[in-house]
C-alpha cells in the first residue's frame, strides 16, 4: 500500500514517519508513505496556491490549478483520491478496513478557507474525522494514515487489533496488568483463573456493558447472538 499526502506543510508529518510502529512499517517496506508539497505545481508567478473568494468573503481559497496538476502528475489507474473535509463521510473502522485493499491512496489536505468547489470533480471520496473544523487537513490525514497503516498485514500482530473497539461492532472490554492490587483496586478474579471460556464470556459481557453504557447507537442495528442477548438482559437488570 502506498499513501501520498498532498499538503502545503510536509514537515508536519516528520515525527509521524520517524516514530515507533509507523517508522518500522516504512523501514520494512510494508507501506510507502510520501508527502508532496503541491505548491511546487503552481504556475503563479508569485508561487501562490490560493486566491480571494468569488462573491466576497473572509480569507483565501485553494485554487484548482496547482492541486489538479499535482494529482495528474502522481495519479495512476490504481489511485484513489481522498479529500480530507468536514463535509465528508465520517470515518469509521469499517471504512478503514475497506480502504486497506486500495493500492494507492492520495490524501488531499486543505488549508485557509478550503477548496475551490471544482476540485471535488477530481476527487473519489471525502472523509471527515468528526464534526468539527481544523486549521488544515493535515491532522485528519495523519489520523487516517495511522488507522490504515496499523491494520496493514505484518505491521502489528493480528491478535493485537482484532479485539479493538469497533472491530466487532462493540467497544473493547476492560484490560489489566500487574500489580494485581493497586491501591485497593483489584484485577477481576476471573482473569486470574486460567479458565479460558469463563474469561471469554466475561470479556464479551463487559464489552457489551461498555457499549451499552457509552455507545448505545452501536447496538441499534446489531444482530445479537443468543449469548449476547442473554448478557445484555443481565446488564440491564444489574444497572436497574
Amino acid at each position: 500500500m502506498k499513501i501520498s499526502v498532498l499538503t502545503l506543510f510536509p514537515e508536519f508529518f516528520d515525527s509521524f514517519t520517524s516514530t515507533s510502529i509507523i517508522k518500522r512499517a516504512i523501514e520494512q517496506e510494508r507501506v510507502t508513505f510520501e508527502c508532496i508539497d503541491f505548491r511546487a505545481y503552481t504556475k503563479d508567478k508569485h508561487n501562490n496556491v490560493d486566491d480571494t473568494i468569488c462573491g466576497g468573503g473572509a480569507g483565501m481559497l485553494l485554487a484548482c490549478q496547482p492541486i489538479v496538476d499535482c494529482l495528474r502528475a502522481i495519479k495512476t489507474d490504481s489511485s484513489v483520491v481522498v479529500m480530507m473535509s468536514p463535509q465528508g463521510e465520517t470515518l469509521q473502522q469499517a471504512k478503514v478496513r475497506e480502504m486497506i485493499s486500495y493500492d494507492h491512496i492520495i490524501l488531499l489536505c486543505g488549508h485557509y478557507e478550503g477548496f475551490d468547489e471544482r476540485i471535488r470533480d477530481y476527487v473519489d471520496m471525502e472523509i471527515s474525522i468528526g464534526d468539527y473544523v481544523l486549521t488544515g487537513g493535515e491532522v485528519a490525514a495523519l489520523t487516517l494514515s495511522d488507522a490504515l497503516i496499523r491494520l496493514y498485514d505484518g505491521v502489528i500482530a493480528k491478535q493485537s487489533h482484532e479485539d479493538d473497539s469497533f472491530e466487532n461492532g462493540l467497544l473493547e472490554y476492560p484490560q489489566y496488568t500487574r500489580p494485581i492490587d493497586f491501591e485497593g483496586k483489584k484485577v477481576p478474579d476471573v482473569l486470574l483463573s486460567g479458565h479460558h471460556e469463563n474469561i471469554r464470556q466475561w470479556r464479551l459481557k463487559e464489552s457489551l456493558r461498555k457499549t451499552y453504557l457509552r455507545r448505545k447507537d452501536l447496538l441499534v442495528n446489531r444482530q445479537l447472538t443468543k449469548e449476547e442477548s442473554k448478557f445484555l438482559i443481565e446488564i440491564k437488570n444489574e444497572d436497574n
